[in-house]
């Protein structure tokens, strides 16, 4: 460990341009440039010029605007187990005896198979993904080993036309359920494609999708500002309540739902403009939604060394809320509702643009990452 350390400082934790170690705060913090090459904010603030406005890489020559710069997560982690003279073996401790980072187990997809991909879900039961995307046949069904077993939602087909799907979960009872934004309705499907229950009224725009332990779905309506339950026998395409919850949020999206608790997690987008102008919240709720807690980009930021812009969030299997950030493109574990928010990475390097986020009955961690069409599956251990 004394040798990688050395290695690392020779080699990661310096400034390339002005040979100045990297630290935690003020001009010495590392930044990310989007080609990929990292300096210190001193550097990239001094290669702005006086108006601070764009910069070139002094490496590649790739010219970029400041405002498109990010704090380097992996690095500032490093220096926080370096310590500010070497090797801190207080937090050697901490990682040591800390769970083992998930690791890269499978990816599945890509352009040839996924084309936009816009949401995963994950069948407890079977091990089956459910992955929504813009292709041909909207959903694709994965099995264990990573095969495709099955493909439909094809549009204009009569029995399970899926128009544009934008969310999409799995019922504990086996049933795969969508949002789909073309005809502002949530549809039910069984594993082998069958359309079995359409709820097309009521719904303004229905995004987000959580199913409960009970098999009811949670919808969150990014137009209305509205999340509902869903209870249904979707086996015999009964609906038998669409049930208001919770209402004035700001552009719910995202919904989660922990299988042991039943507390219920809303991602809200306060500004549809885009990551580089607007923030999220996460809205936390107890399973008798009452409000037990919040968090903006901005309060997290004030917490945490980067802006958090969440796009998927689920619960792991101890009941922490697990998120996905496009601004750092990592994986983010957030801590459980009580103690939320605390900030542990869990995958900060392999992702373009991670949109969608669930685990499987084994606690592997499943990210579809839209940024190159495809599912990235990471172990446990």
């Amino acid at each position: 460990m004394a040798e990688a350390a050395d290695e690392a400082e020779l080699g990661l934790v310096e400034c390339r341009v002005c040979f100045e170690r990297f630290g935690p705060d003020g001009q010495r913090r590392p930044r990310n440039l989007p080609c990929g090459h990292v300096l210190c904010r001193g550097c990239v603030e001094a290669l702005g010029g006086p108006e601070r406005r764009r910069l070139e890489c002094p490496f590649c020559r790739r010219p970029c605007d400041l405002g498109e710069t990010s704090d380097c997560l992996p690095l500032l982690q490093l220096l926080e187990l370096l310590g500010p003279g070497g090797l801190n073996p207080s937090a050697l401790g901490r990682a040591a005896g800390g769970p083992a980072p998930p690791r890269l187990q499978l990816s599945l997809g890509g352009w040839g198979s996924l084309l936009n991909p816009t949401g995963v879900a994950a069948c407890r039961s079977s091990g089956r993904l459910a992955v929504a995307h813009d292709g041909k046949k909207r959903i694709h069904v994965f099995g264990p080993s990573g095969s495709c077993l099955q493909r439909f939602g094809e549009r204009g087909d009569a029995d399970n036309d899926i128009k544009y799907p934008l969310g999409v979960t799995v019922t504990a009872d086996g049933h795969v359920v969508v949002t789909d934004g073309g005809d502002r309705s949530v549809k039910a499907f069984d594993f082998d494609g069958r359309g079995t229950l359409a709820v097309r009224e009521g719904f303004c725009l229905p995004w987000g999708l959580g199913a409960t332990p009970e098999c009811d779905v949670m919808v969150t309506d990014a137009e209305a500002g509205a999340l509902y339950r869903l209870t249904a026998d979707f086996g015999k395409g009964e609906l038998k309540k669409c049930q208001l919850v919770r209402s004035k949020l700001t552009c719910p999206r995202g919904v989660a739902v922990c299988p042991s608790s039943g507390a219920v997690v809303v991602i809200e987008h306060l500004n549809t403009k885009g990551p580089s102008s607007c923030s999220t919240r996460l809205k936390i709720f107890s399973a008798d939604m009452t409000l037990i807690g919040q968090m903006d980009s901005f309060g997290l930021n004030l917490v945490f060394p980067s802006k958090i812009y969440t796009t998927a969030v689920a619960f792991d299997k101890e009941g922490c809320i697990v998120v996905t950030d496009v601004c750092s493109q990592a994986v983010i574990c957030l801590g459980k509702p009580e103690e939320f928010p605390i900030f542990n990475p869990l995958v900060s390097h392999g992702l373009t643009y991670p949109i969608g986020l669930t685990y499987t009955a084994n606690n592997s961690l499943v990210v579809l990452d839209s940024g190159d069409h495809s599912v990235k599956i990471y172990s446990s251990a």
